[in-house]
């Protein structure tokens, strides 16, 4: 990681092999990259959105294979950021962009040499069932522990007192007029659907 962030990889060119190993390695990372599958999936660059994704991983390739002299980190970083911005109109603050661009420097290293290692591990890793699905899961899952703690200045909520079920107000039977409560409130029902009997 050090020597790709502070330097820039060799120069030297692919061999054919390198270069269609790299091109799978590239496709492996940009399947298993969830924000980039999500703006496919939603189509955040409109319906060529998956050849959008296409051409941001053959544009890495190709500047890997064709551009001349070493390949530094910061580049890299800010092509994915232009390309990711202008094709799906977003932004990836997420810090995945970072990590891809490190993955791939690192298997571009690997590839200048010879050693398919890492794109070896890719190819025989489980594959993913979907990243979009489980990231959603995920989001789910968390949304419905937080929402109760996103309200701090709603009043009604009591955080110290658990409700039991006879407390809920689900499980209690409408009164069929107005009772004042225990504080000597009266709660009024919505004029909807009264006297349609």
């Amino acid at each position: 990681m050090a020597a790709s962030n502070s330097g820039g990889a060799g120069g030297g060119p692919l061999s054919a092999e390198a270069a269609a190993a790299l091109g799978e390695g590239m496709g492996l990372v940009f399947g298993r990259w969830t924000a980039l599958q999500m703006a496919v999936e939603n189509q955040w660059g409109g319906r060529d959105s998956r050849a959008k994704a296409d051409q941001l991983g053959a544009s890495i390739l190709s500047w890997f294979c064709h551009s001349k002299g070493p390949h530094y980190y910061e580049d890299l970083v800010d092509m994915m950021y232009d390309s990711i911005s202008e094709s799906f109109n977003a932004d990836f603050e997420d810090g995945s962009i970072e990590e891809v661009a490190e993955q791939l420097l690192v298997m571009h290293e690997e590839c200048q040499q010879s050693n398919y290692s890492t794109i070896e591990k890719l190819r025989n890793a489980p594959a993913q069932r979907n990243a979009v699905s489980q990231s959603r899961q995920i989001a789910g899952d968390c949304n419905d522990d937080s929402d109760s703690s996103d309200d701090d200045d709603d009043v009604s909520m009591v955080d110290d007192e658990p409700a039991t079920p006879t407390e809920m107000a689900v499980d209690k039977s409408k009164p069929s007029k107005p009772a004042p409560d225990a504080d000597g409130w009266t709660v009024v029902p919505p004029r909807r659907g009264r006297g349609k009997n």
